[in-house]
């Protein structure tokens, strides 16, 4: 049972919640509970399950808990084996502890007792608690309800669910309440109903287990929710099990704050990451101050002093500053672009600086300050026949050119009207899908804070909008990618809106709707990734052998480093299927090993390429042998010609019918 007895620590939490409800640090994210269960006929199938906590009350000090489980028709699930209260937490308020300190999550105890209603209503109560915890009903009251993925007695199968609500100490509402990030903004990476470490698939159920309380009992500050959700989306330092490091999550997120910490009226307590400064959240990030040494800081023992150097404004603007200025510089400065192609097969490419109001400037004005202005053509966009190296099959290789490069212009390049002029060597022109050819433009500008200023050594940098240019030898409209199977906004959801690609290598590409060329139904641009093919060719990237073809690569890409992350579920970029795409593309270097002899072994029809980048032959994903993909039209690790003659014969889609969100459909 419960130990319901009073103290004095307890009549300090009590005064301290109360002052923080009368105050207004209310909100809630919890519902008073609905009297009574609906009935009606059990869910025959499950294939989501949805938790919720219809009453709480208390008998003794214990609580007694209804929860109610259906499934995606809004059906009674009757039967789960594999229900638990995996936490029942209070939340001890700020500066109860001590002065500074954060609200924080105490953990009471959990419960794997309850007794099924069988009108899909499972009532809990509470055999076991830590007798060291002191029950109080002045303070908001949390269960976290996990379902585990298993079956029922009639064998239908089950899938894991998790969810958490708030109570007052009496079951209705709670006053006050801490939430600061919010499931669904974690959901825009991780795949709702994906794990996202050890068995947890809502971020809600990893704060309950990772309280301060469960850090300090433990020794290891470094796993409270509040140090370990910062230290692994920031590279600062090392974590976890098996010295994982979190280069990827960094990665994604380019130390952009405002990714995770988005604000909303169901988040009561959003602003509290700044309003509340602690050494334990700081030292997640700031791995170089050792406060109890003084090294780095000041030195600082507790919590008490942190506010009055480290207020919220100030706080705020530390940590949003870089996103901010960073979109100022943006959406200074724009571009467009044409490409004319000449009767000697060369092209003429035209690049207009555009002021904020899509004015064009003119280039000298600001050429100190461009850092570099890259672009890189080739011909075909659907099939592009110029290699990132000069390709095995054609010889070709894709033209790059900066036209500025740390504030001077480049050889070959003229300003013309206020606008840079190159003039490509001759391209390969052809008919169909090669009588196009299209130019990706990167622009990288020199700043200091928002100020555009001219480059020098040591200056800070920003990726600009991107640019995608076309054109045709015939004069006719030009042929252009599909980009109707992922609109970048999808891309936006995980890395953001200043997502600066390949920043470093390259002058870094931020996509916008400069690089669009197509509208959806709304009239509204659609900014894909098609741009990207003008490096990522059939023939790959770099060496020959390491997939780096458009179509594999971000598949590689997200399989190898996010798929934790995405588990796997191809609508968290996909918003569409363009199948008709294959039929516009040729051979595909899947090349295990690398070599330029284009009779050697590795390429592959395009449709089986895409596909075996995350179903590898011969791996437990891959339903199908080699032989009998060959059976079936294709051509895996051939030669080029066998392959690229065969790239129409694949009888795939003949059964596979692949939607975003059933990639193994099948059609009988």
């Amino acid at each position: 049972m419960m130990n319901a007895k009073k103290s004095k620590i307890a009549l300090l939490l009590a005064a301290s919640a109360i002052s923080m409800a009368l105050t207004g640090c209310g909100g809630s994210d919890g519902t008073d509970g609905n009297p009574g269960e609906p009935g009606g006929e059990p869910a025959g199938t499950i294939h989501k399950v949805n938790l919720d906590i219809t009453k709480v009350s208390y008998e003794n000090g214990s609580p007694v808990v209804t929860v109610f489980a259906t499934n995606e028709a809004d059906l009674p699930i009757v039967g789960l084996a594999n229900l638990e209260i995996k936490k029942a937490l209070q939340l001890i308020p700020e500066g109860a502890t001590g002065p500074g300190n954060s609200a924080n999550w105490q953990g009471l105890g959990s419960s794997k007792s309850y007794v099924d209603n069988k009108n899909g209503s499972y009532t809990f109560k509470f055999d076991a608690f830590d007798s060291n915890k002191v029950f109080n009903a002045q303070l908001t009251q949390r269960f976290n309800v996990v379902s585990a993925a298993g079956t029922l007695a009639d064998g239908t199968t089950v899938p894991v669910a998790e969810m958490v609500e708030d109570f007052d100490g009496q079951g209705n509402a709670p006053q006050y309440t801490k939430n600061i990030v919010s499931h669904e903004v974690c959901a825009s990476c991780h795949v709702e109903g994906e794990k996202i470490y050890h068995q947890a698939t809502e971020v809600e159920t990893c704060i309950s287990c990772h309280t301060q309380e469960f850090a300090d009992g433990r020794g290891k500050p470094h796993v409270a929710f509040s140090h370990l959700i910062h230290n692994v989306h920031n590279a600062n330092k090392a974590w976890g099990k098996n010295n994982k490091v979190p280069e990827v999550a960094q990665k994604i997120v380019q130390d952009n704050c405002q990714v995770c910490h988005i604000e909303s009226d169901m988040l009561t307590e959003a602003k509290n990451w700044s309003r509340v400064p602690t050494m334990e959240v700081c030292s997640s990030c700031h791995v170089d101050i050792d406060f109890a040494a003084g090294k780095g800081h000041s030195q600082q023992l507790d919590n008490s002093n942190c506010i009055a150097c480290h207020n919220s404004t100030w706080t705020a603007e530390l940590h949003t500053a870089k996103t901010a200025d960073k979109k100022a510089v943006i959406a200074q400065l724009g571009m467009s672009a044409t490409l004319a192609a000449q009767a000697d097969n060369t092209a003429v490419l035209t690049v207009s600086i555009l002021d904020k109001d899509g004015n064009a400037i003119d280039a000298a004005s600001i050429q100190n300050k461009i850092k570099r202005l890259e672009t890189i053509t080739n011909v075909g966009p659907n099939f592009p026949i110029m290699g990132y190296n000069p390709s095995p099959v054609t010889q070709y290789k894709k033209v790059t050119k900066d036209l500025v490069k740390d504030g001077a212009l480049q050889a070959d390049v003229t300003i013309v009207d206020g606008k840079l002029v190159f003039t490509t060597p001759a391209l390969p022109f052809g008919s169909g899908d090669t009588d196009t050819a299209f130019s990706f433009i990167g622009l990288e500008m020199c700043n200091t804070g928002t100020d555009l200023t001219a480059c020098t050594a040591n200056s800070t940098t920003t990726s600009m909008k991107a640019e995608l240019a076309f054109g045709t030898k015939s004069g006719n409209a030009p042929s252009m990618r599909h980009v109707n199977s992922v609109e970048f906004a999808t891309c936006q959801n995980c890395h953001g809106d200043t997502f600066e690609i390949h920043k470093g290598h390259h002058a870094g590409f931020v996509m916008s709707e400069q690089v669009s060329h197509a509208k959806d139904a709304s009239g509204k641009p659609i900014v894909g990734v098609d741009a990207c093919v003008a490096c990522h060719t059939p023939d790959g990237t770099y060496s020959p052998a390491n997939r780096g073809a458009l179509e594999l690569k971000v598949h590689k890409t997200h399989a190898d480093k996010a798929y934790g992350l995405i588990g796997g579920n191809c609508a968290s970029c996909h918003n569409d299927f363009n199948l008709d795409s294959f039929k516009k593309k040729g051979a595909l270097n899947t090349a295990a090993t690398a070599s330029d002899d284009v009779t050697k072994p590795g390429y592959s029809t395009p449709i089986a390429a895409t596909c075996t980048t995350c179903h590898t032959v011969g791996s437990q994903y891959m339903i199908h042998t080699k032989e009998q993909l060959e059976s079936y039209g294709a051509v895996i690790d051939g030669d080029y010609t066998q392959a690229n003659q065969a790239a129409q014969s694949e009888t795939c889609f003949y059964c596979h019918k692949p939607t975003p969100t059933d990639h193994t459909q099948v059609k009988m």
